[in-house]
């Protein structure tokens, strides 16, 4: 347990690192890699419609979104 709660508080941490780099800098000019791109293009191929900007929790649990 002492080990996984580690990993996960290491994660954590790396995680607000990554995002805190990529939101101090204009989308514009944000260049992911290769792996970010295909990753988002397979997103966007399964959740066609699915709106990012504004994330509506209800919508998300609908029979549809199921």
């Amino acid at each position: 347990p002492r080990v996984e709660l580690a990993w996960a508080m290491r994660a954590h941490q790396h995680a607000q690192v990554y995002f805190n780099l990529i939101s101090s800098v204009d989308p514009k000019f944000l260049k992911l890699t290769q792996v970010d791109e295909r990753i988002y293009e397979e997103f966007r191929r399964t959740f066609r419609d699915l709106r990012v900007d504004v994330l509506d929790p209800e919508e998300l649990k609908s029979e549809a979104a199921k």
